[in-house]
């Protein structure tokens, strides 16, 4: 058994500048309280006067103490880490909700696992494996290609939360925006305008994104009384090369069309570069308009008219809904509405914005 009065020497030492690596020992020897004391408290599970919880924070902050973060999950069963399977790492649309889990989760004491699934169920599938070996708490899952069948079998083992779908399992929570609805709104906004004749510019349709946007795109034009045009709609996959290419095909193709709704940012801005090798200037020839809201449409010239979606608040809603699911509560978490953000990239048609 350690001798107390050594272990205070110890600390002591380690205070005033010593190279000891300080240990859970010394903080408890220094601050007049059991071991076990102090991993109740940095567990958050003890109950203990405020003066004992004082003493032990002011030992913790004078020796230096670093809490090992796996030592004290496995004490209570868990690793204190959530595995994130986003698509990709350098994706300016995910960055943003990675951001989000990262700081809540972090907030809560608990790291994130970045792995990239590169949108194939494939890779996801071996995501969730390497995330599994190393005995995450729970999954949080960006969109993907994996099955609702494959979730809800992976949420038999551990937690998981997923975004940008809808479906139901025990222990598993699905956060959804209505892209439907943000569609529309973008839609109408150029139909609004004066448009008739508006061109879009698909995301990957095996994707509900994808899809829901496009069906959204068709709501808003049947509800104006305008026909369905194929030829006006170009595929895309959800890139900025994909919407360059898009709008070199959509002009050559000798489609008449006065505006342009590209179903991401990402795109939007690809058509927009394509628009000027052409000589098309935007607004005063073709409206354009985005959808996500990225912190970049408002810098691109001229600044983007688009669907705000809240995707740091989807990364902090996603990492809530898992700390929520580990905590033992059912959670009732869900993303706000979609709103349009009116730039000057839109404009009536015939009546250019000034600039």
């Amino acid at each position: 058994m350690n001798d107390p009065s050594a272990v205070k020497r110890k600390a002591r030492r380690t205070a005033e500048g010593g190279a000891a690596k300080v240990t859970l020992e010394m903080v408890a020897a220094s601050a007049g309280v059991s071991a076990a004391t102090v991993s109740r408290i940095l567990n958050g599970t003890a109950i203990v006067s405020n003066d004992k919880r004082a003493a032990v924070d002011e030992a913790i902050a004078r020796l230096g103490f670093v809490p090992n973060p796996v030592a004290r999950g496995l004490a209570g069963g868990r690793t204190l880490s959530v595995g994130v399977v986003t698509q990709a790492i350098d994706s300016p649309f995910y960055g943003g909700a990675l951001r989000g889990i990262e700081d809540t989760l972090g907030a809560a004491g608990y790291s994130p696992l970045f792995v990239s699934g590169q949108w194939t169920a494939v890779h996801e599938a071996r995501c969730i494996d390497t995330l599994r070996s190393r005995r995450v708490d729970g999954v949080i899952v960006l969109t993907g290609r994996l099955t609702d069948a494959a979730l809800a079998a992976t949420a038999r083992e551990l937690p998981v939360v997923v975004t940008g779908r809808m479906m139901k399992a025990p222990n598993l929570v699905a956060l959804d925006f209505d892209n439907f609805e943000g569609a529309r709104l973008a839609t109408h906004h150029l139909l609004s305008l004066g448009h008739r004749r508006i061109a879009f510019i698909a995301g990957d349709l095996k994707h509900s994104d994808g899809k829901e946007r496009l069906r959204g795109y068709r709501a808003a034009l049947e509800a104006a009384g305008l026909r369905y045009e194929p030829g006006l709609v170009m595929p895309g996959n959800f890139t900025e090369a994909s919407g360059l290419a898009a709008v070199e095909r959509l002009i050559d193709s000798r489609e008449a069309f006065t505006a342009i709704f590209a179903a991401n940012d990402q795109m939007a801005f690809g058509a927009g570069l394509g628009l000027h090798r052409r000589k098309l200037r935007v607004p005063a020839d073709v409206s354009l308009v985005g959808f996500d809201d990225l912190a970049s449409a408002v810098y691109s010239i001229p600044p983007l008219t688009t669907v705000h979606h809240p995707v740091g608040e989807l990364g902090q809603l996603a990492a809530q809904a898992m700390l929520q699911l580990l905590a033992g509560e059912a959670p009732t978490l869900a993303l706000p509405a979609p709103r349009l953000v009116v730039r000057e990239s839109t404009c009536e048609l015939g009546v250019p914005r000034r600039r």
